[in-house]
């Protein structure tokens, strides 16, 4: 069985805003922008928001939280 993941419409930029403004990102929001990555059907603009997150992520500029998503 194969699980596809849709995104909701608006929630990449929300969630590239709201990550942005804290510097933190849940674990799954993480893991779940990572999955829409390689699923392949988001827009450029979307793509790019993602790359800046977890670019952000890798240097140390935001920091991966163990809490509830608020999206």
């Amino acid at each position: 069985m194969q699980i596809q993941l849709r995104l909701l419409p608006g929630a990449v930029s929300e969630l590239f805003a709201q990550a942005s403004s804290s510097g933190r990102i849940t674990k799954a929001d993480q893991y779940g922008l990572m999955a829409a990555l390689l699923e392949d059907s988001l827009t450029e603009e979307e793509k790019d928001s993602i790359e800046r997150l977890l670019r952000s992520l890798y240097r140390g500029r935001m920091k991966v939280v163990d809490e509830i998503s608020a999206l």
